[in-house]
């Protein structure tokens, strides 16, 4: 069956992956021949996003639910670039992406990296695991990333309150960080949504409105929800993208 890291794998011209993942990738570029593109630009907003929580935010802690497969530079090096003594626990519910994790993710000697088996829909699991109590202190800020996860939570499993679980236990001064997908500017998504859906993988592209509500009692961070090659680029992108080839809103919020 294939899995969503591995099909993201796929787009980023990654190894990692199985005939079925395969399969699936090529028959959503059929509908949605951009979706490496939007794969790129999300990978971008995670550079700009991590450099901003740490050079600007002062985060030392990470939590990173939904990792993916590793691709180079990962979030704790982009951190620790930055502030060494950097922590990071990520999580993920695919073996593959966890043995790759722990083969790859290596930390500096100053900071920390922790691997833990779960998924973003066990927030009591994640929060209460070994691997959060011996890397991070939760006593002091730190920025959840939920990277292209929450389009693949359904209505049904309540994202909205998984998301509020996650932010009860966080400290004032945290931040929560994310992307997600959404048919807002092309029906080509949508097409890309039951794709996936025929595969086994739930899919739900969500409006602006809709995202704007994960950060609901938060203090979002300018420009807001934006689509993520608009979010702080660090050079002007001019005509060469627009939002339908991308059609991934992304935004950071301040826990208060």
């Amino acid at each position: 069956m294939p899995h969503v890291a591995r099909i993201y794998d796929y787009y980023l011209g990654g190894k990692d992956n199985f005939p079925a993942d395969r399969q699936a990738a090529e028959k959503t570029l059929e509908v949605f021949p951009d979706a490496p593109t939007a794969a790129r630009q999300n990978r971008a907003f995670v550079h700009r996003a991590t450099r901003y929580l740490v050079a600007e935010a002062g985060i030392r802690q990470f939590l990173d639910v939904g990792t993916g497969i590793p691709t180079r530079p990962n979030l704790h090096e982009i951190a620790q670039g930055i502030a060494p003594e950097s922590r990071v626990v990520y999580a993920d519910n695919d073996p593959i992406v966890l043995a790759h994790a722990r083969a790859l993710l290596t930390s500096t000697p100053e900071g920390k990296t922790a691997y833990l088996d779960a998924d973003l829909r066990e927030p009591e699991k994640i929060l209460a695991s070994v691997e959060i109590a011996e890397t991070l202190d939760l006593d002091q800020p730190i920025a959840l990333s939920l990277i292209a996860i929450l389009h693949f939570i359904p209505d049904s499993d309540d994202p909205y309150g998984i998301i509020r679980r996650y932010v009860s236990v966080l400290p004032s001064g945290s931040y929560l960080a994310l992307t997600h997908g959404t048919a807002d500017f092309t029906v080509e998504v949508s097409a890309a949504q039951e794709v996936y859906r025929s595969r086994g993988i739930s899919g739900t592209a969500r409006s602006r409105q809709e995202v704007e509500q994960f950060f609901d009692g938060l203090e979002i961070v300018t420009p807001g929800v934006a689509v993520v090659h608009r979010w702080r680029p660090d050079a002007p992108f001019g005509d060469s993208l627009n939002d339908a080839q991308v059609s991934v809103y992304g935004a950071i919020a301040r826990v208060l």
